[in-house]
Parts: structure tokens; sequence; C-alpha cells
């Protein structure tokens, strides 16, 4: 048996052809047809960003709510002048000519608006993290089937130009079966401090980790067998909820590993590689709204050009997926049986994170394991 020459132990890489990046549906879906009057319950800060989506893509908005009525109508004023106004809910699902709902509140309080929607025969579009509880989360997908009615995540990551290119890519069986995916996300996650978002104890890992767990889901299926997750408060952070965590997860025939470094003032940098039988993806930039995509395989390098960007084109694909199974009587691809896997995952890691072992997947059910 031959010994390996010096380049191969050092891991250097041949030069590769630049070929062209293959055509791939990664933008946002977008229905016919079908333009339903857009209900939208909660008016907070995120909010900006699906009611811009919306009118980007030229879909009414009929109504918006919020507690706080003053908020409503400073959305209303901004995004949709002919919407209507309430500080009642109850309002929104009463109304015949609304089809669809946005509901953005806190899972524990938007729980009970997302059972009265359906009931009231509205299809929904649920904020994630969609649920506190999957045993919660299966109910909900039963009662929107048992009234005929669409129930979808606002998993808008998937809807980011780069993390879209590389699903499809993955899809298409362009780099073969997935080996493994490794992210690693560094930013400056300290605007919480004095927010009620720092008293979301594993905020990192479910509310902002539950994009790359969902997504990690979009391209392994349900290969995902266990996982090991730690967090940790950084030096010099004011918010209270740790602002380090980190993921590795442990697949049938693969790994991953996710790593949120929440608390990095200066630099900011995202990157995710996906590795594949025949191929590999690499995405790479200074923040989540920048990123250069590359897809390598024997027949070479191709770097594709993408449009937009995750703020808002995300929105608009969450809702526009939502629309596209209404129109064709399909499930979305965002629908929320799904994303019960996706949470899962998170649930997994929280659970592992506050006992310190690996969790299987699904044996966490929900985060007061």
């Amino acid at each position: 048996m031959s010994e390996p020459d010096a380049d191969t132990y050092a891991l250097k890489s041949a030069a590769l052809a630049e070929v062209a990046a293959p055509a791939l549906p990664y933008q946002p879906p977008l229905p016919r047809a079908y333009r339903p009057r857009i209900g939208v319950i909660g008016a907070g800060g995120i909010v900006s960003a699906h009611l811009d989506a919306y009118r980007t893509a030229g879909w009414e908005v009929a109504a918006i709510c919020n507690r706080t009525r003053a908020k409503a109508e400073a959305k209303a004023a901004e995004f949709a002048p002919r919407a209507r106004v309430t500080d009642r809910w109850e309002e929104v699902l009463a109304d015949p000519a609304i089809d669809v709902v946005d509901i953005t509140p806190h899972p524990a309080d938007r729980l009970p608006i997302i059972e009265a929607a359906l009931r009231a025969g509205k299809n929904v579009l649920s904020q994630k993290p969609f649920v506190l509880d999957l045993a919660e989360g299966r109910r909900l997908v039963a009662l929107a089937r048992e009234n005929g009615v669409k129930l979808a995540v606002n998993q808008n990551g998937r809807w980011a130009p780069h993390l879209a290119y590389m699903r499809e890519a993955v899809r298409a069986g362009l780099i073969g079966e997935v080996i493994s995916t490794h992210i690693s996300i560094h930013w400056n996650h300290g605007w919480i401090a004095g927010t009620p978002f720092e008293k979301i104890e594993d905020l990192i890992l479910y509310d902002f980790g539950i994009h790359w767990f969902d997504f990690l889901r979009s391209i392994t299926g349900d290969r995902a067998t266990s996982v090991f997750a730690t967090a940790a408060k950084a030096n010099g952070q004011t918010a209270r909820a740790p602002l380090l965590a980190q993921a590795l997860v442990q697949m049938e025939s693969g790994q991953a590993s996710l790593v949120f470094d929440g608390a990095t003032p200066f630099g900011p940098r995202d990157t995710t590689f996906i590795a594949g039988t025949k191929g590999s993806l690499r995405s790479d930039g200074p923040d989540l709204g920048q990123q250069s995509v590359t897809l390598t395989t024997a027949e070479g390098v191709a770097r594709p050009r993408l449009e937009g960007t995750w703020f808002n084109d995300g929105f608009r694909g969450a809702m526009g997926a939502l629309l596209v199974a209404i129109e064709d009587d399909t499930e979305p691809t965002n629908g929320a049986e799904e994303n019960l896997d996706s949470l899962a995952l998170a649930f997994a890691a929280i659970q592992s994170r506050r006992t310190g072992q690996p969790v299987r997947v699904g044996a966490a059910d929900s985060l007061a394991f």
C-alpha cells in the first residue's frame, strides 16, 4: 500500500474550473392569481418586515390589530393606510372578508388566537417559534385539518436567498447525499438587554436558533438522532440570557454543528458549509443579509449571483408559500406539522443544555420538560 504524498498530508486542494451556476427555484414563491385579504394580529417591531413584504408583493392587508391600538395605527399609517385598525383580535376573526390571518404575538399569547382563528375558518400564518409544546402543536395541526384550512409557520429564514439556494441544490441532488452541515454565526445580539427577550432563558437556541434547526431539518429530513448543546454568558454582556450557544447533532451516517456567538461586537460573520457525497456548498458573508454561495462538484466551482435579501424577502416567502398552498389545495412547504420536527431538534438542544447530557430527538416535547 503506497503512502500518501506531502500535498495529501497537508490537505491541499486542487484548482478547479469555474462553471456556470445551475438555475434553481430559490426565490420566494408567489400565488398565480389568489389575492386574499390579510389580517395581521400583533404590531410589534418585527411586523414592519411582514407588512413591507406584503406591500411589495401587492397583497392587501385589510386589518391590523394590537392591544395597544396606537401601535396598530402607526403600522397602518406606514404600510397599509386602508387597513382597519382595532385592539380586539376577535373583530379580525369575525370579518368574513378576511381569508388569511398573520398571528405574531409571543407563543403563549398567540396559542388561543391561533385556535380561535382555525375554528373561525381562517388560514393561519403563525410567527415562529410555533409552539412551546409539541402536543399543543399537533392539536393545532389536527384542528386545521378538521376545519379545512391551512396552518403554516413563519420560518422566514427558509427564503433567505443563500439558505434557499443551498436547500434547493441539496434537493436537486447536486451534492449527492448530505454528509455534514456546519453553521457558524458570529454577531451582536446584545440589543436584547432591557427588552422582554432577555427573559427567555434559552433565547439563542430557541427563538434565534430555530431558523437553523429548521434549515437543517429541511436538508436532512429525519436523519438527526440526538443533540448535545451548551450555552454560556459572554465576557462583558449585560443581557440576562446567555448569548453564546452551540449544538452538536448526531445524524444517521452524518453529523452537524451549530455555533451561535451572539456577543461579537466587531467583525460579524456568518458561514454555512454542507458536505455531500458528490459535492459541497458554502455560504459566507459579513451578516445574514450579505452572503456569497459557492457550489463545488467534480465539474468545477459555481458561484451563483443571488438576488434579494432575508429581510424582507424571507417574509414574502413565508406568506407566499401559504398562499400557494391555499390556491393549489396542498400542504404549505412551511406547514406546521413539518415544523414540529424542527422544534423537536430545538427542544432536544435545550434539554441537553439544561442537563449536560445528549438528548434523543423527540425525547423532549416541550420547553418545560
